[in-house]
């Protein structure tokens, strides 16, 4: 496997270093299997809960707890994490086994949990450089087959039916993250009022729909086989709720409206992955539905959404807490959001 697609390992950043005693002592009394001594490194990036690779004597495992320090009421939710992971194993939607979770702050700092350490390539540059053109298609192709296929899980079947409220996601939504971005206390953006007004003017018109939704599918928060075009497991569930299934295929799009910048495709030539077109295509035909209406809605309200999580870094990396020293430059990422937003929202 390319280095290039191997998550960079740090030591333990200076602001997140806990007790790495009392948690190996933990774990040898409460995870079945677990056998010292234990290494304990940083994955690199990542901005929101921080995870940790553990390389024990049995194995290696992935811990992700939530940060110290003053938070956004009900951001970090690594007991959430840790349920979903767990209720979807059973499923076939891919997803690393959840393992342990532990409440007990006392243990180191804050609570957290672990999970299986799954080896795979972890692709952010969504030209997906470096494999072959044929590759890079089919990679694509199953990341929007796999969204529909979470989709397709009954909440219910899988002890998942009071994970969140049945309804009015998209209200609720602009509710929570215009809330969470005013919590920021950053100066206030005229723009951020305008793409909330735009939005609920136009919410009565779009249908209503619950699934299992992730909160933050994208090729960067999968992991794609070592040598194969295919995605064996979803990471990151921090956001995931039960909500609008568009909601979640509009964020997965967004490169395709994103200068290169942020991480996008718009200025970019793109003729060697698939076409947004394309990829709903996909996503359509594996949920059995239809063309969709009204997409540019649910593009907005990601970009929205995403806006008021950026401020949340930028706000964190201002505080000294962000899971990421580059997260201050996410002042500057915040403003390209914005301006992304503002061109769809005045030419829709």
């Amino acid at each position: 496997m390319p280095r290039a697609f191997e998550p960079e390992l740090v030591p333990v950043l200076p602001n997140h270093r806990f007790d790495e005693g009392a948690l190996l002592r933990y774990l040898d009394s409460h995870l079945a299997g677990f056998e010292g001594p234990c290494r304990v490194q940083q994955f690199q990036g990542g901005q929101s809960n921080p995870t940790f690779h553990l390389a024990a004597a049995s194995g290696n495992y992935v811990l992700r707890k939530r940060p110290g320090g003053t938070l956004v009421q009900s951001a970090h939710a690594v007991d959430r994490e840790y349920r979903i992971m767990a209720a979807l194993g059973g499923t076939g939607v891919p997803v690393p086994k959840a393992l342990l979770y532990c409440a007990d702050a006392a243990v180191i700092g804050t609570d957290f949990f672990v999970m299986a350490h799954l080896p795979g390539r972890i692709i952010t540059d969504p030209l997906i450089k470096g494999v072959a053109v044929a590759e890079r298609d089919a990679i694509y192709r199953d990341l929007a087959r796999t969204l529909a296929r979470l989709h397709a899980v009954d909440p219910a079947r899988v002890g998942l039916g009071d994970y969140g409220r049945v309804g009015d996601y998209i209200p609720r939504q602009l509710a929570r993250w215009s809330r969470q971005y005013a919590e920021t206390n950053l100066p206030q953006v005229p723009e951020m009022d305008e793409f909330l007004g735009w939005l609920r003017e136009r919410v009565p018109a779009i249908r209503d729909e619950t699934t299992i939704a992730h909160g933050d599918y994208r090729l960067g928060n999968v992991i794609i086989h070592p040598t194969e075009p295919r995605v064996i497991g979803i990471l990151d569930w921090e956001l995931s709720t039960l909500g609008h299934p568009l909601a979640d295929l509009a964020y997965c799009c967004l490169p395709w409206y994103l200068p290169p910048d942020l991480n996008g495709l718009a200025d970019e030539d793109a003729a060697t992955i698939p076409s947004q077109a394309q990829f709903v295509a996909d996503y359509c035909e594996q949920a059995g539905r239809d063309a969709i209406p009204d997409f540019t809605f649910f593009v907005v309200f990601s970009l929205y959404r995403w806006a008021a999580i950026v401020a949340g870094v930028y706000r964190r990396a201002l505080d000294g807490n962000a899971s990421d020293p580059r997260a201050i430059g996410s002042g500057e990422r915040f403003k390209h959001i914005v301006k992304t937003a503002t061109g769809l929202i005045r030419a829709a």
